[in-house]
């Protein structure tokens, strides 16, 4: 049902834009602004992982590590049957991670050092286990693709202002509501996608890591950290928040329209709800000690290698 959902979204989305495109400049100016958005998806399709990373200075964390966050990263991915993705490391207090890239072949996963303060091993495998089935379910795509849209939405309708097409279709007024309200539909849609996938990397998640109760530990405790402690490049950055495993600009108490994420309370008791229904499948390859970095009570003084 989550990819239905998903596919219906997006089909709105692409509606949205294309129906701008046609208020500016009729059925000319709706083939235009489809083309716009072919040619930025693209752009964004090849290089969205980069420019997510240089937006967070992640730096990346190399094999053999002192804290084996690579080899638990590489563990979980032989687990989940997908290609290893690369890992980094984002320096900021604040517990959170991300995935990033445009397919399972060319992914990334990155945590914050506050992440690996305020976890245990098994917590930290949870929320890695949380990003990699994003990656293995392509939403780092979807996501990066309803972002491009939602911004050239934006970008269009401040346009019409300048078209007379839109006025003499829509008026002066219909025109300027138009420019606030076609932005904010599109990030409606935005958001409603990044809530739908959550719920469906929580599950699969569970599964790649072997214990949904590790996830919903992990989640309590994120967002506790994410509701007091600033995330200084996520907040220079806020069209990058709903990548994040927990909103890294103010946690939400419900699922609203204007939440990037569900509701942690509800994502836990889901979680939960999962692992008392049965047990999960066994792991085909199982966690060593060694292979999961261990919780520590300071973190380390400079970048990780």
């Amino acid at each position: 049902m989550g990819y239905v959902k998903t596919a219906m979204l997006m089909a709105a989305m692409t509606a949205l834009f294309m129906g701008v495109g046609y208020l500016i400049g009729g059925a000319g100016g709706a083939v235009i602004a489809l083309v716009v958005a072919a040619a930025m998806n693209a752009f964004t399709w090849w290089n969205s992982d980069s420019m997510v990373l240089r937006m967070h200075n992640a730096q990346p964390v190399t094999p053999g590590d002192r804290m084996g966050l690579h080899a638990m990263v590489a563990d979980l991915a032989r687990n989940a049957g997908m290609p290893e993705p690369k890992v980094y490391l984002i320096d900021t207090p604040q517990p959170n991670a991300f995935a990033t890239g445009r397919n399972p072949e060319n992914a990334a996963v990155a945590v914050t050092s506050g992440l690996l303060r305020s976890l245990t091993r098994e917590e930290l495998a949870g929320v890695v286990a949380h990003e990699l089935a994003h990656i293995r379910n392509y939403d780092t795509a979807i996501m990066t693709v309803t972002a491009t849209f939602a911004g050239a939405i934006s970008v269009l309708a401040n346009f019409a202002l300048f078209f007379g097409g839109s006025r003499e279709r829509l008026g002066l007024i219909g025109t300027l509501l138009m420019m606030m309200l076609a932005p904010l539909a599109a990030a409606l849609v935005q958001m409603a996608i990044s809530r739908t996938r959550e719920y469906a990397a929580d599950k699969m998640g569970a599964e790649i890591c072997g214990q949904p109760l590790w996830l919903a530990s992990a989640l309590e405790k994120i967002a506790m950290g994410a509701a007091r402690i600033d995330n200084h490049a996520a907040e220079r950055n806020p069209a990058t928040a709903h990548m994040f495993i927990i909103n890294p600009l103010h946690a939400h108490k419900h699922d609203n329209l204007f939440a990037t994420h569900p509701a942690t309370e509800n994502r836990i008791a889901a979680l939960r709800a999962l692992a008392s229904q049965s047990r999960p499948a066994p792991r085909t390859t199982p966690l060593s000690a060694s292979s999961i970095p261990k919780s520590r009570a300071r973190g380390p003084k400079g970048p990780w290698t």
